[in-house]
């Protein structure tokens, strides 16, 4: 049974810091409320307690979990919320007490009573979180599953969904990198391609380029926004924003008045090796810097790796390619997002279920096969660019300090782009006949080093970097 996922499923667009802390417990939020409007309960709520475990309770303050269910309570959608308005509607809340449940009705609220921290993790998911609804004469309770990348899933319709045929299923139905590859083959078309047809099949074509653009174009305006903003990350670390000075010493005097033509006067600036790579770390800086100050990114796959692809991508339009425009970009993004796909379907894009191994090992290998294809590179060539690019980020732990999504998250995603442009350039210089480990061995090695890594480093800040260095420190 094959599941099908889209590109604009892997690749989201919401609010920092976390797609599986944030993004998830906030798409929960208004799942919730679709439950008991169904329901006819909504009129009857007078209150919501809101209980978060495992991973979502170790670091969810640092991830902002509180701060999202409550505005997904709100009635806010992360998509469309104005940034500028989140710290009011969070403020009043913590004033007044009260909450605007779904934007229709108010309802006492006490955050230090009402959102409940619970360190135990419940057996389906790391991520578990449940919402009680009480009523005059009862109440009404609904757990959910944040499963990474702004997934989110009952434990009930997932084991339905085990017991049900995929309805609707894409034309070419894929859950290995081999099927991908054999379709690439039989059809003589590149992944692309493939991935095109499939997106085709649910949407029409206008809507596939309007998402795609959109979604370009909040990575652009997410690197134009962190490359041009300094000063300090909130959340008690003082961790200093670094892609605004790096900016300042690479971009030159050239004038320019939006992210358009900021990426046009790049174009033009010294392009030495050492440029080049801080170019592109300053470019994936930008963005998760951005993200650790609850901005608006997108998910790539996840929120904590939301660099890596528009670090590798924005390298190809101001490096490689002078020409590239919004072809090369779709070319890119529905690569990117079945190589996602691929590895969620295979193993788990959920730092909290395998590491960090789970967020920028699959940014980079996503990152790698796309430009792997736009440098030229056959099917053959770009799965081969998405292993090399696991094949040396596995066993990579997820250890937060203060919970944050800051230290060491940030510069890893510099990493994974560096890595996910090398991997591109290893596989186009070499014969995919003489390929030692293909794409599907390492996403099941991935998802095995995942099932055998300890759990104080997937997210928990109870290992590694989260325990050798404290907040005082900083």
């Amino acid at each position: 049974m094959t599941e099908c996922i889209s590109v604009f499923d892997m690749l989201k667009i919401g609010v920092g810091p976390s797609s599986s802390h944030t993004l998830g417990p906030w798409r929960g939020a208004e799942r919730f409320l679709n439950e008991v409007r169904s329901m006819g309960i909504f009129n009857d709520i007078q209150r919501v307690k809101v209980d978060l475990y495992g991973s979502l309770s170790l670091t969810g303050i640092g991830h902002a979990t509180d701060l999202a269910v409550m505005l997904g309570l709100s009635g806010a959608d992360p998509e469309y919320v104005p940034i500028d308005s989140i710290s009011g509607i969070i403020h009043s809340i913590n004033l007044t007490k009260s909450l605007n449940l779904g934007n229709e009705k108010f309802i006492g609220f006490n955050i230090d009573t009402d959102i409940v921290f619970n360190r135990n993790f419940l057996p389906f998911h790391a991520n578990g979180f449940t919402f009680t609804a009480y009523l005059s004469d009862s109440e009404y309770t609904s757990t959910f599953y944040s499963i990474g990348g702004g997934f989110v899933v009952k434990e009930e319709r997932v084991v339905a969904k085990q017991k049900e045929a995929i309805k609707g299923a894409f034309p070419f139905p894929i859950d290995l990198a081999d099927e991908l590859l054999a379709y690439t083959i039989s059809e003589n078309k590149k992944i692309s391609d493939i991935v095109y047809e499939n997106e085709k099949s649910i949407r029409t074509e206008e809507q596939i380029d309007h998402e795609l653009k959109r979604i370009w174009a909040t990575m652009l305006e997410c690197m134009y926004t962190g490359c041009h903003t300094g000063g300090i990350l909130p959340g008690g670390l003082n961790v200093r924003r670094r892609a605004f000075d790096m900016h300042k010493g690479l971009i030159g005097e050239m004038p320019y008045n939006n992210p358009q033509e900021w990426l046009e006067v790049i174009r033009c600036t010294e392009v030495k090796f050492r440029q080049i790579l801080k170019w592109v770390s300053c470019f994936a800086l930008s963005v998760n810097e951005v993200n650790a100050a609850l901005g608006r990114v997108v998910t790539a796959p996840t929120n904590g790796s939301a660099g890596v692809i528009p670090a590798v991508l924005m390298y190809y339009l101001v490096i490689e390619n002078h020409d590239a425009g919004f072809d090369e970009i779709k070319q890119f993004l529905l690569v990117a997002g079945e190589i996602g796909s691929i590895f969620k379907k295979g193993a788990t894009i959920s730092a909290a279920m395998g590491g960090c191994q789970a967020e920028i090992g699959v940014s980079s290998a996503m990152a790698a096969a796309a430009l792997c294809e736009l440098m030229g590179g056959t099917p053959e060539q770009c799965l081969m660019a998405a292993e090399i690019a696991m094949e040396h980020h596995l066993g990579m732990t997820c250890d937060p300090v203060g919970g944050l999504v800051q230290i060491p998250c940030i510069e890893r995603n510099t990493m994974g782009a560096i890595k996910a442009i090398n991997a591109a350039e290893l596989a186009l210089e070499t014969d995919p006949k003489n390929a030692k480990v293909p794409l599907d061995k390492v996403v099941n090695t991935m998802w095995k080093t995942a099932q055998d890594m300890n759990n104080k480093y997937k997210e928990t800040s109870e290992g590694g970097l989260a325990l050798a260095v404290n907040s005082t420190d900083c």
